[in-house]
Parts: structure tokens; sequence; C-alpha cells
């Protein structure tokens, strides 16, 4: 009773904002500013410190690297199934995976780089008349991919919302997905509700309202990570998350969706301040593929982490998450 996660109650909050806030990293200035800070789209700061995102830090890093027709590391066949290919293999330094960071960071297709990167989604997984299209797909590429085009500014694209159809079709009856037909919905699929907080309310349609009221409460009975024997890669903190779930997964995303009020967070709430550090930071605990159990190895066979920040030291962008999902819930209380 009467427990609150105040953002400002830690005594290195004020340094710890203005190190989120250096130059150097321009995409986390930017959601700083906006998230933690209030500020407008339409101040100057904000504009100019956006338009610096792919000049500048995590998000110029990656875009360097991309070919000349917006693909990353292209090899292989050229027929359309291996087109289809190049977009995911290997993994985690080929295009979808890039892709879904630089939507992470605030890219749009506004910047003909990321224009090129949704044209490759749109003409080789989304046409409507192609047997290797996304639309009875597993809902945790549908959702990754949805997400990732509403970031880059194609929620209104018909194919886009057909992508949203389907993940409100493929939703299990107790309310959360899974990647196998016919099982019940598991925490570890939340991508289809990440997508749908990608999306602005006056967007969303009361079949994607039903859908999120029901996906939210599938993880809010579960406290965010009840699901069978503690499963320790979920209370390590990540990034980039690719498909894989922990407990700052679930409580951005459940935050995002105006959950942040519900006291079925505060377990996952509770751990996620524990794991703040004496200077108010939090740490990036590993690099995905962080695996385990029988099918671990292979989920690392042929894999090449996508390394944004290094593991075990303080993170920007989970520290920036992290400080939001607290602002939220204080908020909310």
């Amino acid at each position: 009773m009467g427990e609150r996660f105040n953002v400002t109650g830690h005594p290195e909050d004020t340094r710890v904002v203005q190190w989120l806030l250096e130059e150097g990293q321009p995409a986390v200035r930017y959601r700083a500013l906006l998230d933690l800070l209030g500020r407008k789209e339409s101040d100057a700061i904000v504009r100019s410190t956006r338009s610096r995102i792919a000049r500048v830090g995590w998000a110029y890093d990656q875009l360097r690297a991309q070919g000349p027709k917006g693909f990353w590391e292209r090899k292989g066949p050229t027929n359309l199934k291996g087109w289809i290919d190049f977009l995911y293999y290997p993994k985690y330094l080929s295009t979808n995976w890039r892709a879904l960071v630089l939507a992470d960071l605030g890219l749009t297709a506004a910047d003909p780089r990321i224009k090129r990167i949704a044209e490759l989604v749109f003409d080789f997984k989304l046409r409507l008349s192609s047997p290797f299209n996304f639309f009875h797909e597993e809902a945790c590429v549908v959702g990754n991919t949805a997400r990732m085009l509403t970031r880059f500014g194609y929620a209104d694209d018909l194919r886009v919302r057909k992508l949203y159809d389907w993940l409100i079709e493929d939703q299990r009856k107790d309310g959360g997905w899974n990647c196998s037909q016919g099982t019940p919905g598991t925490l570890d699929v939340w991508e289809p509700l990440a997508a749908f907080a990608s999306l602005p309310k006056t967007k969303r349609s009361p079949k994607m309202e039903a859908a999120i009221s029901n996906g939210a409460e599938f993880y809010l009975e579960r406290r965010l990570l009840r699901e069978g024997p503690k499963y320790a890669p979920w209370f390590r903190l990540h990034y980039p998350n690719h498909y894989y779930y922990d407990l700052l997964v679930g409580l951005d995303v459940l935050t995002q969706l105006g959950f942040a009020g519900d006291r079925r967070l505060r377990p996952a709430l509770r751990l996620l301040t524990e794991k703040r550090q004496p200077n108010g930071t939090w740490l990036m605990d590993r690099l995905h593929p962080d695996v385990l159990g029988p099918k671990a190895a292979q989920y690392r066979k042929g894999v090449t982490p996508l390394r944004i920040e290094e593991s075990g030291r303080p993170s920007k962008w989970i520290t920036l998450n992290a400080l939001r999902v607290l602002k939220l819930v204080e908020g909310a209380s």
C-alpha cells in the first residue's frame, strides 16, 4: 500500500539524465528530451537533435555498413527465395535485425536509406500476391515487421494494416500469442503487443483496442514473469532484443500501452529498481542470444551478436528505457 517508484528519488538522477543528454548519442538524447524532460517534438532542440540521429552515434554506425541497394551482409543466391533470406541471415548482422534497431533509434523513411530498407521488405516479404509473404507467418516475425514499418512511417499502408489484421486473427483465446499453431500464449511472444504500442491511439481500431486489452491482461495476470520454472534470461537486461523477452521489455510495452498504474506490475518494477546501480544507471547484462535449455546450441549456431553497447557495462539505452518506465509509473500513481 502506498508504494511508489519515483524517478526523482535517486540521488544520481540529475547526473544520469545529463549523461543521457550527451551529444554523442543523439538517438538517446532525443528520447530523453521527449520522455524524461517532457519536451515537445516542435521544440527547436528536439528537432535539431533528431536531425543528427543518422549522422552521429549508433544509427550512423549501422547505416555506414549498408550496401547501395539497402542490404547488409548480402551473400548467396539471387533467386527470389535467396533475396528473402538476405533480409534475415546471417543473424544478427543482416538487414532485418539492423532495421529493427534503426526503427528503435527514431529513423523514418524521410531518410532515403530507411526508405530503401522498407522497399526491400515490401518487395520481398509484403507482396500480396507472393507465396513468400508475412501475412501468415509467426507472430514474432509479423509483430517485429509491423512495429518496424510503423515507426518508419508506414502505419497507413494497406500491407502494414494487413499485418495488424493477422496479429488480431492469430491472438490466442488466453490473450497471448505463440509462434506455434494450436498452442496457448506465451510471455516470450511480446512482439504483437509492442507493434500495437507503436501505433498512435488515433490509428487503432476497436478490434485493435480489444486485442491490446486482452494481451495486456495476459501479461498482467502473470505479473510479466510468471510462466513455468524461473527462466534466468528473462531477469537479465539486453539490447538489441531481436525477438527475445525480458522484464524490461514487458514493462516498457505495458507502460507505453497505458497500464503503468496497474498494481500487478509491481513485482517486475521491484526487480527493475533492484537492478539499478549505485551510480543511477542500469547495466546491459548480456548480448543476445542469451538462451538456456536444450535448444540453446541451436539458437547460437551461426549467430554473431549485434553489438550496440558493451555487456556488463552501464547502458544508455537500457537506462533510458528503465527511467521512462519508472516515470510513467510515477505519473500514473
